[in-house]
């Protein structure tokens, strides 16, 4: 049985951190709006399952990636006005991000926009530990490159 105050208090406490993590990872606002709002449609209807997952953002933040991906496509939704990207460092940063592999994209910002464990991400993900290790030290190291000289945006201490 779906308990709507528990999903309200769930997708209050979530969404705009989630929103933010999907438009880090895709470079996109409308798309990470989009898949984001799609995400949470789906965890509605699976609410059950999803308050049983380990995490339930990281269901959410997952399922939003994979309808991000292209894995699978959101039903399609009335088009609405898009706003603008954020500007600045966040602007940098999300363009830098964009340039890593999807895998070592989606290891760095669930790390350090979301602060999973590198043991989450590999649960998450299905992989080692030591492949989001690999991952994250890679990202780290190209995004040294890119953004040199601004290490907050490194270390998880700007926000998207």
């Amino acid at each position: 049985m779906r308990q709507p105050a528990d999903f309200d208090a769930f997708y209050d406490a979530t969404s705009r951190r989630v929103l933010h993590q999907l438009y880090a990872l895709t470079g996109d606002l409308s798309a990470a709006q989009e898949c984001t709002q799609e995400a949470y449609a789906r965890a509605w209807q699976h609410w059950p399952a999803v308050m049983a997952a380990t995490s339930a953002e990281a269901w959410v933040r997952g399922s939003a990636w994979r309808l991000a991906s292209g894995r699978r496509r959101p039903r399609r939704r009335p088009a609405r006005p898009a706003r603008p990207a954020p500007s600045g460092g966040c602007a940098e940063l999300v363009a830098a991000l964009r340039q890593l592999p999807e895998k070592q994209r989606y290891a760095i910002v669930v790390r350090q926009l979301a602060g999973a464990s590198v043991a989450d991400i590999a649960a998450e993900t299905g992989t080692s530990v030591a492949a989001v290790e690999n991952r994250l030290a890679k990202a780290h190291a190209t995004l040294a490159r890119i953004l040199p000289g601004d290490p907050a945006l490194l270390t998880g201490g700007h926000r998207v």
